[in-house]
């Protein structure tokens, strides 16, 4: 595995330190999985951006929308652990979209 270099202030590296020992790991066990931690939510966070977007995409080229309020009713009937009947679609108008 190749080595990388990280320039950190003295503080910085004091609390990693600290911080490490508290969690039972070396500090450079600590920040390989800081950084891991943070590159999955960065990469989750593209993924999410990418969705929404081929999501409004998609609703300018249909039309096809849920009211937001039977999305609701339906998101928290389902979290309650109930039986829920989807949303209907609704078809807004060109001049709508």
């Amino acid at each position: 595995m190749p080595t990388t270099s990280l320039k950190l202030t003295d503080a910085l590296k004091e609390k990693i330190a600290a911080i490490a020992r508290e969690v039972a790991q070396t500090p450079h066990a600590y920040m390989v999985e800081a950084i891991t931690e943070r590159v999955a939510r960065d990469e989750r966070r593209g993924e999410f951006v990418a969705s929404a977007e081929k999501a409004e995409k998609d609703f300018h080229r249909t039309g096809v929308a849920y009211a937001h309020e039977d999305v609701w009713r339906y998101i928290r009937a389902r979290a309650a652990g109930e039986k829920a009947r989807r949303p209907k679609a609704i078809k807004v108008p060109r001049s709508g979209r």
